[in-house]
């Protein structure tokens, strides 16, 4: 079944269940809220969709308890053929094994607003991995701005200033997450998303963005808490070459 009414700004979907009316209920779930959408009656189509057809999905709902190919088997399987995030569905708890396997997990029955929880978690996750690749260290034209603005000593110490309050910011983050404070870390998010976009720190910003949009499961925040280390890292070596001692 291919999604209707799709909506390009999220993610695409493979889903792989043995019994119909599970699958046709979420398939009609997912369908009407806009999801492209494929699905496979077991293991071995799954399989063979990924090999034989042009078709990438960025998540993959699996049943990991049917007939055939089924459990870390088709995990293992599927890894080899996609990158998407795979969650597994099933009416029963889930082997330690298994359940380290997968990316997340939900317990049949569930509902629409479960399954579309565990689908935004999925995109933002995306956005996250995204950020570090598509996004500029220092965007140029507002670092050229400055520097005609500025004297250069007056630049390098704005940016010794955002690398200082982003060390600080990334101390307080890893605190609030720990806590599950979801203000906190939404008023960090702000703060780093204004600070360090008017200083044209492109990754820093939209993953400040990304704090501040999270929800109050804060299911994506440690891993941006990373990304953002990861960014700070990249702003760090950026400088040196900049404005190099």
């Amino acid at each position: 079944m291919l999604g209707i009414g799709l909506d390009r700004n999220l993610p695409t979907v493979l889903l792989i269940d043995d019994d119909l009316i599970s699958r046709e209920v979420i398939a009609t779930i997912l369908t009407l809220n806009g999801y492209t959408l494929e699905t496979a009656e077991d293991g071995a189509a799954a399989l063979n969709l990924l090999d034989k057809k042009d078709f990438s999905p960025q998540v993959v709902l699996a049943d990991v308890r049917m007939e055939g190919i089924s459990g870390t088997r088709l995990v293992d399987e599927l890894r080899r053929r996609t990158r998407a995030s795979i969650y597994a569905i099933s009416g029963s708890a889930l082997p330690d094994d298994l359940k380290s396997a997968v990316d997340g997990f939900l317990m049949k029955p569930f509902g629409p607003e479960e399954l579309q929880a565990l689908l935004e978690s999925s995109r933002k996750s995306a956005e996250v991995s995204n950020v570090l690749t598509n996004d500029p260290v220092i965007d140029a034209e507002i670092l050229g701005q400055f520097r005609q603005m500025m004297p250069e000593k007056t630049v390098r110490d704005v940016y010794s200033a955002v690398v200082t309050d982003l060390r600080k910011h990334l101390e307080g983050l890893g605190g609030a997450v720990a806590r599950h404070d979801s203000a906190e870390v939404r008023r960090i998010g702000h703060t780093i998303k204004g600070g360090c976009g008017m200083a044209g720190a492109r990754q820093a910003a939209r993953l400040g963005a990304l704090l501040e949009s999270e929800s109050d499961e804060l299911n994506n925040s440690e891993a941006i808490r990373i990304d953002l280390q990861t960014a700070l890292e990249s702003l760090e070596a950026k400088l040196k070459v900049e404005f190099p001692t």
